[in-house]
């Protein structure tokens, strides 16, 4: 009972969500609004067609304007909405 070895924890690497959307909204303090299009296929007939979400993502010095292309990966929640943040 002694002879117990203390094992290190095992560090995971996180892996997080990437996105690249439009801008659609710049105007809350520090925190735009990206519109993010994608491409589904329906199951049956297999007709594609265009599907679109918006996120709320964080802006630290209100660089992005309305029009603008940003990229943008998830991080930790930042408000009851906002669990994204620029990275251009």
């Amino acid at each position: 009972m002694a002879d117990k070895k203390i094992v290190p924890a095992i560090t995971k690497k996180v892996i997080r969500k990437k996105f690249s959307g439009v801008v659609t909204s710049d105007k809350s303090d520090k925190t735009i609004v990206v519109k993010v299009d994608h491409v589904k296929i329906h199951p049956k007939y297999h007709k594609r067609y265009k599907v679109s979400r918006k996120y709320k993502v964080h802006d630290e010095n209100n660089g992005c304007h309305v029009g603008d292309k940003v990229n943008f990966v998830e991080c930790r929640p930042l408000s009851r909405d906002k669990r994204w943040r620029v990275v251009k």
